[in-house]
């Protein structure tokens, strides 16, 4: 519970939902510009911005050596509401603190952050919103 009052410090306008008491999901989307499916899916097959494909492998077929360490991103959509990709996205630790994914959108409590990245989110919030539209499409 630490953990999520310092998130909800560093990122007040967030909306937690709750399941007993783990945090399962996000329901409030980051940004009021609706996600946009056909970025999402640049930014997920972009090895320079997100990096999923280093771990994830997806249904991404014009992309080689996708990964094999995390689930595959095909059927996303079929398994993880909106709300729940946005909360594995933002900060996975919360539903695993074990989870070697790391938070596309917490700055706080990281450690090993070169210091030119420390204060920066990985992604921004649209680019979240961006990815959440995308993964939600991913529906077999």
């Amino acid at each position: 519970m630490r953990r999520l009052a310092a998130l909800a410090l560093l990122l007040p306008s967030i909306a937690w939902a709750q399941v007993g008491s783990k945090v399962d999901s996000m329901p409030k989307p980051l940004t009021d510009a609706p996600g946009d499916a056909a970025r999402g899916r640049a930014i997920v097959a972009n090895r320079t911005v997100g990096l999923c494909l280093l771990c994830h492998s997806g249904p991404i077929p014009e992309e080689r050596f996708q990964g094999n360490l995390a689930p595959s991103l095909a059927g996303a959509g079929s398994r993880s509401t909106p709300a729940q990709l946005r909360l594995r996205i933002v900060d996975a630790a919360r539903l695993n603190p074990d989870t070697i994914m790391p938070p596309y959108f917490r700055v706080d409590g990281l450690s090993r952050v070169a210091k030119n990245f420390q204060g920066k989110s990985i992604l921004s919030a649209q680019q979240i919103e961006d990815v959440v539209a995308y993964l939600a499409t991913l529906k077999d």
